[in-house]
This record gives C-alpha cells, structure tokens and sequence, in this order.
C-alpha cells in the first residue's frame, strides 16, 4: 500500500515539469447532473493527459545505469506520450510497444517525442508480451503503465492536487483503466479526507475491476470510444489498492460516454477522449448517486483522433433531434423540390443535404425520392417542420431511423 507520504514525494519531484491544471466549478454541468459539479482538467498538460505525472516520477527514480540502458513501454497512447516526452527531456531512450489499432494521433505525437514506436499485437496485452520480449532482448527499462508504485505515485498526485483546490469535495469520480490513477488518488484522498468517496468508472463492454472486485471472472471486449480503458484485466498491485480505497466502481454504457464528450465541447469549449469524458458519463447515467453532492471529476485526457470526434459531435446532433433525415417523395414536375424546400425554410429549418433519387428509389418513375438533412433547433422544432410539410400536402415516406416524430 502506498502512503500519502509516497505521493507527496512524487509530487515534489515532478513539481515544475507537468502542468498544476485547474480544477473549478461548471455552473451549466452542475444543473444538467444535480450534483455540484468539479472538474479537473488533466487534458491540459502538455501531452493532453495525466499520464505524465506517473510517467516521469518512475523515470526520475531510474539509477544512472538504467538511464543509460534506456526504458520501453508498452501503451494505448497516453502513457507512451508521457514516457515519449519526459524521456526526450531527460536525455533517455525510449522505446513505445503500441497496439496496431491505436489511434493514429497518438501514434504521430507518441512519435513526435522522438520515441521509437512499434506497433505489435491487437490488444494491448499481445503488446505487453511484445514488449517484454524486447526488453530481455536489449536490455531495457519496463516502464509498467499502471501496476508500479512509482507510476501508482505519480498519479495520485491529482488527488493532492483536487482537494488542494476544492477541499469541500464530498467524492472523486475517476476513469478506470489498469487502476493505476484511482489508486494513486484512492491513497491520497483517503489519508487526507477519510470521509470522501472515490468512485471508478468502466466501460460496461471493458469493467475488469468492477468484475474483479465482485469476485467475477474477467470478460471484457469488443469495440469502445474510450481505447484508454480498454485493458484485459487490471494489475495486481492496484487491485488490492482498490479492494482497501475505492467505495464502488460504476459502469457507463458507450452512448453516454458520447454524451459526455459532446456536453464538456458544448458547454465547457473542452475536448476530451472517451476515457477522458467518463467520470461525467457516469453523473449522467447515475443521476440519482450523486445528487446535491460536491463531486470532483476528472477530465483524465484529450487525445481523441479527430475524424471520431467529428463523428461522436455529429451523432450527438442526431441523438438530440437537431440533424434530422427525412424522405419525401414528390410529383415530378417543375416547382415541386422549390415548394418543400420552401416550407422547411419558412419554419427556420436548414437544408444541409439533399439527395434527388430518380434511378433507385422505391417509388414510381413519377414521383421520385428526394432525401433531406435537415439542421434544427432541436426535436421539437423538427416535429413542427414535419407537420408543416404534412399540411402543405408534401408526401413524407417511412421516416429514417434517428428521428420519430
């Protein structure tokens, strides 16, 4: 078990070298979720992640000898920047083990630090094995993501840092991984503040600690927007962390976490990953756990690829009513596309797309199908626009999946 003495120790020796991010209240975020809403934005450290902190605290304890071998990591993104960047710092080799299916933002700026990137395996344990053989063979440093009490440390650090910043905090709403930021900030928040919670988050399709701590058999898989929180089992050293420190660990499904990414760029102007955006996935889908609580809730990281943020923006657009597809179908003479296009503007609806089926459609020869994206204000104001198309007499087909009036 670590001591807050451990973390303390930790955060004087990174002090100066990663970034003391802000942590403040969100008045909008607070009413959305009834919870006094906290946020820590750990997306604002140089590599855009907390990972940094546990990363240079163990490379800052190698001996002379182990700086000169140099070190190798294996790693999902985040904590293969922060290796990558305080490594070049600290005139160190690295050598960064990636999954083939990471992302390829993090595997440019991973690159951009001068490391060596490899991408090995499909799953970050495959990568692990990889790594590890790379590591007998050239007589490198293993830099452990998560189950390390150096990295463990480092990480705990936002907890000193949070409740330095807001000491009111009633409970600290952390991402789950591997476990190495929860039980870093477990360790030191428990010491200082007995009383608060600190409560995990999974992904419901990647939750090895919500398994393991119900004495469940590990199984995770399959796709998820939060690759951060995508390992095959936790470490050993965190788990026992977890079992003595953390209150409870809830699960998110994928669709809230987009929520969340589209309501902290909305409301906040932030940009965080999937795992980055979780703790307030899980005031949003938890509502009730956490009302008129002050809650600390780390924005974890930020390093989201941007054609998936472009996607996960564009369907929150969708979910919410305010991108909408409609199918009409029309009298092939002249005037008929003017008069819809016309009713939808006249009831302040935006055409964005329009798509005039004359070959494929399913309706006769004389009536083609003519397809419309439409920009509203929201699921009502779509309503209104679909009524007023039926009243102009405008023939709406089977409406597409995304919006019912």
């Amino acid at each position: 078990m670590l001591s807050l003495e451990d973390v303390r120790a930790a955060a004087a020796r990174i002090a100066g070298a990663v970034e003391r991010t802000p942590c403040v209240m969100s008045r909008t975020l607070s009413a959305l979720t009834g919870a006094q809403v906290w946020l820590k934005f750990e997306n604002l450290q140089f590599t855009a992640s907390f990972k940094e902190r546990g990363a240079l605290n163990r490379l800052l304890q190698l001996a002379e000898g182990e700086r000169r071998r140099g070190v190798i990591a294996m790693s999902a993104g985040n904590h293969a920047q922060g290796v990558a960047y305080h490594a070049a710092r600290l005139g160190i080799r690295a050598v960064i083990v990636m999954p083939r299916g990471t992302p390829n933002s993090k595997v440019a700026n991973t690159r951009v630090h001068g490391a060596e990137v490899l991408l090995e395996g499909e799953t970050l344990a495959e990568a692990a094995e990889r790594a590890r053989e790379i590591q007998a063979r050239e007589g490198l440093v293993f830099i452990h993501p998560y189950d390390d009490p150096a990295i463990i440390a480092g990480q705990g650090t936002v907890a000193l840092e949070m409740l330095e910043q807001a000491p009111a905090l009633e409970a600290l709403v952390v991402p789950v991984g591997g476990g190495g930021l929860i039980s870093g900030m477990a360790a030191a928040a428990k010491a200082i503040k007995p009383a608060i919670e600190v409560i995990g988050v999974e992904s419901k399709t990647y939750c090895a600690m919500y398994q393991r701590l119900r004495g469940e058999p590990v199984r995770v898989g399959g796709d998820t927007i939060a690759e951060g929180l995508a390992v095959a089992d936790v470490g050993e050293i965190t788990l026992a962390m977890a079992r003595a420190l953390v209150d409870e660990v809830l699960l998110v499904e994928e669709e809230t976490i987009e929520r969340a990414i589209v309501a902290l760029v909305e409301i906040e102007k932030t940009v965080a990953e999937g795992a980055g955006a979780a703790g307030l996935a899980a005031l949003i889908e938890h509502r009730g756990r956490f009302d008129g609580r002050r809650v600390g809730v780390l924005v974890s990281g930020g390093n989201i690829d941007s054609r998936v943020l472009a996607a996960v923006l564009m369907r929150g657009l969708v979910r919410d009513g305010r991108l909408i597809r409609l199918r009409v179908t029309m009298p092939d003479v002249a005037g008929s596309l003017a008069k819809v296009a016309a009713t939808i503007g006249e009831h302040g609806g935006n055409i964005v797309e329009v798509q005039h089926q004359r070959v494929f459609g399913p309706a006769s020869v004389r009536s083609p199908e003519v397809k419309f994206v439409l920009e509203t204000r929201d699921r009502e104001h779509a309503r209104e626009i679909v009524a007023a198309l039926a009243r102009a007499g405008v023939h709406l087909a089977p409406l597409e999946p995304g919006f019912s009036p």
